[in-house]
């Protein structure tokens, strides 16, 4: 082989142009480590309510590794996705140094009994929350069924100036609903929509008009339903309950 220049002068072509890789490498790679890309900037897009300065401080404290290359985009959307109200999080760069953090918050709907929140996509969240709240109560795989009712149930009760406080779907999928006038409505199991929706058409006709406050209404009925009044201390004993029949349909 010494005796053949050509093979000789490949060979070490290869080997120089090996060094030259191999330097540009370390050059590159020593440059992308240096602290002469530093992250100057993160900024943070969303509509924020929950999600405070501090929390967002303290993830860029402690989170933010490294430099404009190689800074971890992975672990600080992780580290962002912790928070309590993010729902979802995204992280990219933006040359020369910046970082940009996009946080969609979660948006409280109900509570999930004494245990979670429910945000408007029907879906559990640990948080703490002082708001005026309604509570939904079912079973575990019924959050966002529960939550889907909770918006029509609330469109057919809106003529009648009343509000959800409470919406329960029992194990036999029997749905149950307490108002802020402390009525509690049962729907049942079947054609809970268009109970509800002939219920409220009457209401103000009807129950609006007695004057009194009525405690239960069962539309359970295939046409009408049956309504109770509270017991009157003093006058009615308390296991005494008037009940109401009406023809509406």
């Amino acid at each position: 082989m010494w005796d053949k220049p050509q093979i000789l002068l490949w060979i070490a072509n290869f080997l120089n142009a090996m060094a030259v890789v191999i330097l540009l490498y370390a050059g590159l790679f020593a440059l992308v480590h240096s602290p002469f890309f530093p992250v100057r900037e993160v900024r943070i897009d969303g509509q924020l309510t929950h999600v405070s300065r501090e929390q967002i401080n303290m993830i860029v404290g402690r989170y933010l590794k490294g430099n404009f290359f190689t800074l971890d985009l992975e672990s600080t959307r992780d580290a962002f996705q912790k928070l309590p109200w993010a729902r979802s999080v995204s992280v990219r760069r933006r040359w020369p140094d910046k970082l940009e953090v996009v946080i969609e918050e979660q948006k409280e709907l109900a509570r999930w009994g004494n245990i979670a929140l429910v945000n408007s996509y029907g879906e559990l969240f640990m948080a703490a929350s002082d708001s005026d709240l309604p509570v939904f109560y079912g079973p575990g795989n019924g959050v966002r069924e529960v939550a889907e009712h909770y918006a029509s149930f609330s469109r057919s009760l809106a003529t009648t100036g009343m509000k959800i406080t409470q919406l329960a779907l029992s194990p036999r999928r029997a749905w149950q609903i307490k108002t802020d006038k402390n009525m509690v409505i049962e729907l049942g199991r079947e054609q809970m929509e268009t109970r509800l929706a002939k219920f409220a058409s009457v209401y103000q006709e009807t129950l609006g008009g007695l004057g009194v406050q009525v405690s239960y209404a069962d539309l359970r009925y295939p046409n009408g339903f049956a309504v109770r009044k509270p017991a009157l201390a003093g006058k009615i004993p308390p296991h005494k309950t008037t009940t109401h029949q009406t023809g509406a349909a």
